[in-house]
């Protein structure tokens, strides 16, 4: 029986057998035991389930990845160690050195930051599209060593929205997969594979912890895309490291997420610890009740800063004269999430001097989780990148960047008109 997502929040993933405990234990043990070599030799070389080694799985990170798997609705799950690592992990399961692959220009900054410097020095090429570009332009920057297309369900902090069915046409009419990075959105709100996406990624750091605890992030495989279609021989040709193991045919739809466990996380151990997996567990549990809450108090704050005279402009997909309405209400009818942009009037100087008179809302160098906060971009999170990627990202010099909390929205627009004067 498929269950529905706040039923999975609570009980997914672990299911305690007669006299278990009740919660998720913490397995907080690098190493396991076997009864014989030979069913540990069996596990090095794929042929049985089992943990190995911490560095690669664990029993309690199991269990949340695949209460994780289980809300977006994929086959498998991976916790890493951020969500930056997670995005990593998930490109350089499919990508070497000389290949490229294709991104929107409204992902979070530290993305591009990975995808533009890091990974070209690791030879592997980004190229970046604007969401108003046309189909033609998009197909334009594909060829024979493009890997896959990469979006963000909900961009941070720019909260464009990706029109995730238009994308993973376009990246399937070339064989390609559309990797989704979900979390402002979080499966509460939005499962990208119901509308053809292929992989997708989070950073668990923001709504699913949702208590500023943990940082990690996740990468979550559909089980959807056919990497039998002749691009992808990482996947269906032998691994020399595990006796010539063939992904695809020994693991079917799971594919891609074991290769990224086995092989990847083996080789670069940027595994999330079972403490932090225990408190993002913790997390998961109320996190269909906290978007809720999140988006109706963001939605009320988005309403007053639109009608204030003192305020330039606000961005939020919720709002009916958005340019991302008509998308949010197709991909997010639930609520988009609880972040909002907007400017005050008089510019940069404005939005500086507005953050340091909040009181309630803390300036900090996080979003999405249970306190209201505020960030300018441009010269925090974004400072790294040039005018022109800034402004192809959609963040002006004057852009606040609001988390919206769970707090009482009265006190947060209390706070928020008390700022503003």
């Amino acid at each position: 029986m498929e269950r529905k997502p706040e039923t999975i929040c609570v009980q997914g993933g672990y299911e305690p057998k007669n006299g278990e405990p009740r919660i998720l234990p913490i397995f907080q043990s690098t190493t396991y035991k076997y009864d014989s070599g030979e069913h540990l030799g069996k596990l090095f070389d794929l042929a049985v389930d089992g943990h190995m080694y911490s560095r690669i799985s664990n029993p309690t990170l199991a269990c949340v990845e695949k209460k994780i798997a289980e809300l977006e609705g994929g086959v498998g799950a991976m916790l890493a160690s951020s969500g930056q690592s997670a995005t990593l992990l998930a490109v350089l399961n499919i990508c070497s050195a000389g290949d490229n692959f294709v991104c929107s220009y409204s992902i979070y900054g530290g993305t591009v930051n990975l995808f533009a410097a890091t990974l070209r020095r690791f030879g592997i090429e980004c190229r970046m599209f604007r969401l108003d570009a046309s189909d033609a332009e998009v197909e334009a920057l594909i060829d024979e060593r493009t890997r896959f297309l990469f979006g963000e369900t909900i961009a941070n902090p720019a909260l464009t929205v990706f029109d995730i069915e238009r994308y993973a046409a376009l990246a399937h009419r070339h064989g390609l997969p559309l990797f989704v990075d979900n979390t402002f959105a979080t499966p509460i709100n939005c499962r990208p594979f119901d509308y053809g996406a292929d992989i997708v990624t989070h950073s668990t750091t923001k709504y699913m912890d949702g208590h500023a605890c943990v940082v990690g992030g996740c990468v979550v495989d559909s089980g959807r895309f056919d990497w039998t279609n002749g691009h992808f021989p990482e996947l269906t040709e032998p691994d020399e490291t595990y006796h010539g193991v063939r992904y695809v045919a020994q693991f079917g739809s799971a594919a891609f997420i074991t290769k990224a466990r086995v092989q990847l996380m083996r080789d670069l151990g940027a595994i999330m610890s079972p403490n932090s997996a225990f408190l993002l567990n913790l997390g998961l549990e109320t996190l269909a009740l906290r978007v809720e809450r999140h988006c109706r108090n963001a939605e009320k704050v988005a309403a007053f800063l639109h009608d204030d005279p003192r305020v330039s402009w606000v961005n939020y997909p919720g709002l009916p004269d958005s340019p991302m309405h008509a998308l949010a209400e197709k991909y997010l009818p639930k609520g988009s999430c609880g972040v909002i942009s907007f400017g005050v009037k008089g510019g940069r100087d404005a939005a500086m001097r507005f953050m340091n008179a909040l009181r309630l809302a803390a300036i900090v160098v996080h979003v999405a989780d249970a306190r209201t906060s505020v960030l300018h971009p441009a010269s925090t999170t974004h400072r790294q990148l040039n005018d022109e990627q800034l402004a192809a990202g959609g963040i002006t010099p004057d852009l606040i960047r609001m988390s919206v909390g769970i707090e009482n929205v009265d006190d947060i627009l209390a706070d928020i008109d008390q700022a503003l004067r």
